[in-house]
């Protein structure tokens, strides 16, 4: 649709006035009208910072250095009641709702370090439900040894993050995840030693012999008799002497490319193996070193398992892998085999089917200038900031039952801003986009391309909907980079919208290859701001403005 709410895109593009917002006459029709501007408390803050990885208003899609400044609520919150603050992480945790686990390891890892006794315990008593994984763990640990040494405590938590893990899944750790950079599973047990211990939450049952012996074997080698089959297949791996031997163990242990020697992960029989049981979303994170290796040429089998596996719409669907994922692996500078990227832009488009309605009126803006067909998005050659933005909004057209499109652009059929525009040739505006469910990306590309771009003001979309007396629940901008600056900055557009609608409205901006973003006020928690662009942004948004965020 567009901004009016027609399938049409030119249909009523009208409602779009071309007349100037005077801020001081919305104010005027806002008395007695509710105002919304939800106020954060250092609760709210440190959720915050357990899904974002900051408790303002912005999450960082590139790499950001978590430190204690940054989580100045999470202190405030340990202090205040550290218990709370840690079932706090561990609710956050199992609901599974942030896109990445490293800011609730680091809180974690705070509380276990400065909080008081009882905090410091019920956090490290935590550490299992929070540290799924041994890359997890491995991250606790760097975290925890900013804050404080190895004591007894830690010693023996570590050791209940080994010893209360089913066997099984431990060998398929210790496997397939064997190292960091600065640390192994070796290092770890030896300064827990988990099996002269008991479990931290069982304390009358001792570790199993079984643990005893995979512990034994992750510490000194040696042989392999009696301990998980994962592990048997895994030492026969490093000796396997040709690449088809390989392949053979990784259809009979179920071995995952980690457990196999280098040299054999270039073969296409190998691949051809590890891709036949292989989860949709790791194949499409492995087809660049796929493509690197060789080994996707047409007609070989690795290339067969692969066009399979996407073509697959109920496979695609149940992986619950996000349409950008796909567009990502599509759009990359080697591109992979001509099947193969068939079958990613078929699979696109069924994903699209994994996108879940946020069921909110929603106001998608975009970014139009030339800035936005280069640079990329994701560290995704390939993948520009244009094609990003239109994928998405073509999907949120899709996908939401009350969606509207608009671009930063003045025209006869849009919205103008007040004032003189601030580039040559165009005034600041928001102009309805001919974007509608159905079409094809390239469509949607190239409705957002060679137009006389505006200013990205991204207070625009609330006046708008001030001005037309549109009803939206949801406004999100989609740009390249940081957006300017008009007569109303965008916080106070959206608390007069809220006063003057009724709606709590949230607002989220997007800045793909931003290296900062300033929108937000840190104090409002239904603003955001996305540092950047990665896989995790498109559900963030979509949690964000459900508000499940």
């Amino acid at each position: 649709m567009d901004p009016t709410g027609s399938r049409s895109p030119r249909g009523e593009a009208k409602a779009l006035s071309n007349q100037a917002h005077e801020p001081s006459q919305t104010r005027a029709t806002q008395e007695g009208r509710p105002f919304y501007c939800p106020r954060r408390d250092d609760w709210t803050a440190l959720r915050r910072f357990l899904i974002l990885g900051s408790d303002g208003g912005s999450y960082y899609a590139s790499e950001f250095r978590l430190t204690r400044e940054a989580a100045d609520a999470v202190e405030r919150c340990i202090s205040g009641d550290g218990p709370r603050t840690v079932a706090e992480i561990v609710a956050l945790c199992h609901d599974g709702r942030a896109p990445k686990r490293e800011p609730a390891l680091f809180a974690l890892a705070l509380a276990a370090s400065i909080g008081d006794e009882p905090t410091r315990q019920v956090a490290l008593d935590a550490l299992p439900e929070v540290a799924r994984s041994s890359v997890d763990l491995f991250e606790f640990v760097a975290f925890v040894e900013e804050f404080r040494g190895w004591g007894r405590a830690l010693r023996r938590a570590v050791g209940a993050w080994y010893a209360t893990r089913p066997v099984d899944a431990l060998a398929y750790q210790a496997v397939k995840h064997r190292a960091r950079p600065d640390r192994t599973h070796r290092d770890l047990l030896r300064l827990s030693h988990p099996g002269e211990q008991v479990s931290a939450r069982n304390p009358t049952q001792p570790v199993s012999e079984e643990h005893r012996r995979l512990f034994e074997w992750i510490v000194r080698g040696g042989e392999t008799d009696g301990l998980p089959r994962i592990v048997q297949g895994f030492a026969a791996a490093q000796t396997a002497p040709e690449p088809r031997d390989s392949a053979a163990l990784v259809g009979e242990y179920g071995l995952p490319p980690e457990a196999l020697r280098d040299e054999h992960l270039e073969s296409d029989e190998v691949w051809a193996a590890l891709l036949r049981e292989m989860p949709v979303t790791a194949i499409v994170r492995q087809l660049a070193a796929l493509t690197e290796a060789g080994v996707l040429t047409a007609g070989s089998p690795a290339t067969a398992e692969v066009v399979a596996a996407l073509g697959n719409a109920e496979r695609v669907r149940r992986a619950r892998i996000h349409p950008l994922a796909l567009l990502a692996a599509l759009r990359g500078n080697r591109p992979p085999a001509p099947q193969v990227r068939d079958a990613l832009d078929a699979a696109f488009y069924a994903a699209f089917e994994n996108v879940e309605p946020t069921g909110r009126r929603t106001l998608v803006t975009l970014d139009v200038s030339g800035s936005m067909e280069i640079g990329q998005v994701a560290g995704v050659p390939g993948l520009t900031p244009r094609d990003a933005a239109a994928a998405l909004a073509l999907i949120a057209v899709s996908r939401e039952p009350d969606c509207r499109i608009a671009g930063f652009y003045a025209s006869d059929e849009g919205f103008s801003a007040p004032g003189d525009g601030r580039f040559a040739g165009s005034g600041d505006g928001l102009t309805p986009l001919p974007i509608v469910a159905g079409q094809r990306l390239e469509e949607a590309v190239a409705a957002i391309s060679g137009l006389p771009f505006g200013g990205t003001d991204c207070a625009l979309p609330m006046l708008w909907a001030a001005q037309t007396g549109a009803e939206i629940d949801t406004f999100i901008v989609y740009t390249d980079s940081e957006p300017t600056t008009g007569v109303l900055s965008p916080a106070q557009a959206l608390a007069d919208y809220r006063r003057a609608s009724g709606i709590d409205a949230r607002l989220i901006v997007v800045g793909m290859v931003s290296g900062g973003l300033q929108v937000a006020d840190p104090a409002d928690q239904r603003m955001l701001d996305v540092v950047g662009f990665d896989a995790a942004t498109p559900q963030l948004v979509a949690d964000f403005s459900r508000g499940a965020l």
